[in-house]
């Protein structure tokens, strides 16, 4: 574990890295033989369903006249970008730099005949960022024995059990770990191997894996990708936003647009905004964000990404000290305000909302000072208030009417002694409550066996019987609109609808139907899609300490994942 903690520390340290996705598959950039192929772009062979002989002769004419290593690494850089990670061999089985192990590879079979990881591992080293290679463990669609080689599977999926264990525990010792043994043994020191997609690899292989990167490089971590659980640090799922902290150590890998490998038809950026939001989200949450990019095959990062890259790199370079080496917000949930960080004697709050009046529930430190983390001198008015009976602390900042930055503005506030915040659940400044599932106290009841993973949805919800409870204080009674969120089951998946629940607190009571008529429009939900549904009204009347029971009455049978609640939100109506 201390050797583990060690190899993390600068990872830990970086919070923001470069994804690179970059190959053959360029070429076609997401078309073939005319006509657009669905999905991602570096999963054009598989999903277009390209035979490995008409396939390799996209390597004929990968020419990537324009890659300048230095430029690349500098954009990284300057978005204040720590680390990259670069896909050194994608499930295409080709390839990106120079392997002993095959003719199938960038300087033996394409014109360009050059090592661009050569050239990648100098720029790196000069800028004092850390190169990371994917490295496509499992799947090889181009190589016998890999899982998805299209000869052995006759054209069925990667996940078809059909893999013969033999054949693939022959293709991991004839190409997988020679390979990786190269990557680890050519480019000087590498930051981190990223395996991905381990399918049907056995733990004892997963085992073997790591422990040929620690034996070769003490200090490279290996991602969770490797399988098993057995990985430095975890993956999350493409594009997965947790709903808040999470224990041990996490990244998101992350795209710009909708997919990884380059696609000539992609153009639906994320705006800056959203980008940002991420970062800022993702690091409140102890998470590291890997933001991809997919060149060309000429070797250009689309401008769109550059464009992005250096206005994140803009923002950055005034408040980074908001994002490298800080801890997660200490709060077990998301405020609707912005996001939090801290670090020793300081919080660090990132307002997406510019509230000149601001008031923030559950600090206890005394607070000796705040200002603008732009502008030092601008200092913020403190008062803080205590209602010992109501065990309830409320800080409030007076800052300037205008916002610091157009987009994320940090206020510093800085406290005396070790961190200590109220967990509980409070009242939101605008009114709101929000009660994620993820902090739900569960009754079980029933065949039903409910859990909550690190998506934050409840899962395994079959039938009526099991409840969900949450605490909460309110400081602001009244009227509340009940609004119930459904979550995803997966990534793409919408949540079924169709159940009928009820609500109780405060001695009243509202039932109703999910129809999940609202589509929740937020990062998280944009790729594991999340809907809302309005079930009624109730009061409650009195401030202080209150609990919320979520129960079901009737639970849609034809809901492949049950009843898969992600929180529930009371909105104050004035």
């Amino acid at each position: 574990m201390s050797e583990q903690s060690d190899r993390l520390k600068w990872w830990k340290e970086a919070r923001f890295g470069l994804f690179v996705h970059w190959g053959i598959y360029s070429v076609p950039a997401g078309i073939w033989q005319g006509k657009p192929v669905p999905s991602l772009g570096e999963w054009i062979m598989y999903n277009g369903k390209i035979p490995i002989a008409e396939y390799e002769k996209l390597a004929g004419q990968f020419n990537p006249v324009k890659f300048y290593a230095r430029e690349w690494v500098d954009i990284a850089r300057r978005a204040g970008m720590k680390y990259i990670v670069i896909t050194a061999k994608h499930h295409d089985g080709f390839a990106m730099y120079d392997s002993a192990c095959s003719d199938y590879d960038i300087v033996d079979a394409t014109p360009y005949g050059h090592d661009v990881m050569a050239d990648l591992a100098d720029a790196c080293r000069e800028a004092g960022l850390k190169l990371c290679f994917y490295y496509s463990q499992s799947q090889d669609w181009h190589a016998p024995g890999g899982a998805g080689h299209w000869e052995e599977q006759e054209g069925r999926g990667w996940w078809d059990p059909a893999v013969v264990p033999e054949r693939f525990a022959r293709y991991l010792e004839e190409k997988a770990r020679p390979q990786v043994r190269e990557l680890l043994t050519q480019y000087g020191p590498i930051g981190l191997i990223w395996f991905d997609t381990p399918v049907c690899i056995t733990r004892e292989q997963s085992l073997q894996l790591r422990d040929l990167v620690h034996e070769l490089q003490p200090d490279c971590l290996v991602s969770g990708r490797v399988g098993n659980d057995v990985g430095d640090y975890g993956s999350l799922g493409d594009n997965q936003i947790p709903p808040g902290p999470l224990e041990g150590q996490w990244e998101t890998p992350a795209t710009m647009n909708d997919t990884w490998g380059f696609k000539s038809d992609d153009h639906n950026w994320k705006s800056t905004r959203d980008l940002l939001y991420l970062l800022v989200d993702l690091t409140s949450k102890g998470v590291n964000y890997l933001l991809n990019v997919g060149p060309t095959s000429e070797g250009l990062i689309p401008q769109p990404s550059v464009d992005r890259l250096l206005e994140i790199g803009r923002w950055m370079d005034v408040n980074s000290e908001a994002i490298y080496g800080t801890e997660p917000n200490p709060w077990p949930y998301e405020f609707e305000w912005g996001r939090v960080t801290t670090r020793p004697g300081k919080l660090f709050l990132l307002l997406y909302d510019w509230l000149p009046e601001f008031s923030l529930c559950g600090l206890r430190n005394r607070v000796t000072g705040a200002h603008l983390l732009a502008a030092p001198e601008v200092a913020a008015e403190v008062t803080q208030e205590h209602d010992a009976a109501a065990d309830s602390h409320v800080l409030r900042l007076g800052l300037p009417a205008e916002a610091a930055d157009p987009l994320v503005s940090v206020v510093v506030v800085e406290f005396e002694g070790e961190l200590d915040v109220d967990p509980c659940l409070a009242q939101q400044p605008s009114g709101l409550v929000c009660l994620p599932a993820y902090l739900a106290e569960i009754q079980q009841s029933g065949a039903s066996e409910l859990s909550i993973g690190r998506s934050g949805v409840v899962a395994g919800w079959k039938e009526p019987g099991p409840s969900l409870t949450w605490g909460f204080k309110l400081s602001r009674p009244g009227e509340f609109g009940v609004r119930v969120i459904l979550g995803s089951g997966g990534h793409g998946q919408a949540p079924a609808a169709g159940h009928t629940v009820k609500v109780t607190v405060a001695g009243e009571t509202v039932s109703g139907k999910l129809a999940g008529e609202e589509a929740v429009n937020t990062p998280r939900a944009q790729y594991f899609p999340e809907t809302a549904s309005a079930l009624g009204t109730l009061r409650i009347g009195a401030a202080g300490a209150h609990e919320l029971r979520l129960e079901a009455e009737e639970v849609n049978p034809e809901a492949p994942q049950g009843l898969s609640i992600a929180g529930i939100e009371l909105v104050r109506e004035e």
